[in-house]
């Protein structure tokens, strides 16, 4: 067995078992909770403004795909080389690729890096780094029954961990403090995770979030035509799926430079239908009604209580998204 495992308690070693590395594994997700806690058996880590991955590498080939699947090895080559150097030959990890603002991550600056598509070494020079957070599979082994707390100490061995690589921080059992000093740093939220738990994919109760900005993925619905010296577009019109129906959640008009307004235009336009996408009607004048495949991010106060959002405003679109599984995110 591996010295990798060296660091393992023995009766995580015990649990393991020989795999061949898949080509796929569903990510954990993260449920939404109102109140922040402590408790002995969480860890606490940063809620990242990014883009979720999850990393494989076997012998020479890099994989770096997003959590539906897509691709992600052109828009970032400096993160595939830096994978590609590293020792381990049979890794498969779970992270989020940043660009930061100021200190703080931002979804908005990483996504000048996202519209710049292949090559984007040599478009905008945005710097970005993936924060490794979780082992779920190493040297011919599935780790994933491991609690978290056993994966956690294979990344130190698993990892040579150098820019544009990084571990993800995180603290044990003082969760509201760290919700706290999130919070006056300007970070989106905390991630809370059961430090008991094997890795669960999809969504589930074994890791939280609670946060410190209100952010929505929405789907674009349509779009209004702009009005005075704005180009390209008004606003999008935008909702969220409801036992299958896409319902209207409003109108975004606000977080947008000229540049992203024509970009926007430009992909809407090829996405043009002549009916709502949206249950029920929208009384919305001049509008143009599309396919509702593009994915957003949004901020916004507060859900109004027939469901829309106030005052949103647009971060950026969200290519790692099926616009199926977006969904009105309220607290549990």
């Amino acid at each position: 067995m591996s010295a990798l495992f060296d660091r393992l308690s023995e009766d995580a070693r015990a649990r393991l078992r020989r795999r061949a590395q898949p080509r796929w594994i569903d990510p954990a997700l993260a449920t939404l909770v109102h109140e922040p806690f402590s408790a002995a058996d969480w860890l606490f880590e940063p809620k990242l403004d990014g883009e979720r991955c999850l990393i494989f590498k076997r012998g020479g080939e890099v994989r770096i795909l997003s959590r539906n699947r897509k691709d992600l090895g052109d828009t970032y080559p400096e993160l595939v080389r830096a994978v590609a150097e590293q020792p381990g030959e049979d890794l498969v990890l779970d992270g989020e690729i940043v660009a930061f603002r100021g200190g703080v991550s931002s979804f908005a600056r990483l996504q000048q890096r996202m519209q710049a598509g292949p090559g984007a070494a040599s478009g905008p020079r945005v710097p970005v780094r993936c924060y490794v957070f979780d082992v779920l599979h190493a040297a011919g082994h599935d780790v994933t029954p491991l609690p978290l707390r056993e994966r956690k100490k294979l990344l130190p061995g698993a990892l040579d961990l150098r820019d544009p690589l990084r571990r993800t921080p995180y603290v044990n059992s003082r969760g509201e403090d760290y919700h706290a000093r999130a919070c006056r740093s300007g970070w989106e939220g905390v991630l809370a995770k059961d430090a008991t738990s094997a890795y669960a994919r999809g969504r589930s109760r074994t890791w939280l979030k609670f946060k410190c900005v209100n952010n929505q993925e929405v789907v674009i619905g349509g779009f209004t035509e702009p009005t005075g010296s704005r180009p390209a577009l008004g606003a999008l019109l935008i909702g969220y799926y409801e036992d299958r129906r896409l319902v209207y959640g409003g109108k975004v008009g606000t977080g947008f430079d000229d540049a992203t307004l024509r970009d926007l235009r430009r992909r809407l336009d090829e996405l043009e239908r002549s009916r709502s996408p949206f249950a029920g009607d929208v009384d919305e004048r001049r509008a143009h009604w599309v396919a509702p495949r593009l994915v957003a991010e949004v901020a916004f106060t507060e859900w109004t209580d027939d469901g829309k959002l106030r005052h949103p405003s647009y971060h950026g679109l969200r290519r790692d998204k099926d616009p199926a599984e977006v969904v009105r995110e309220i607290p549990a």
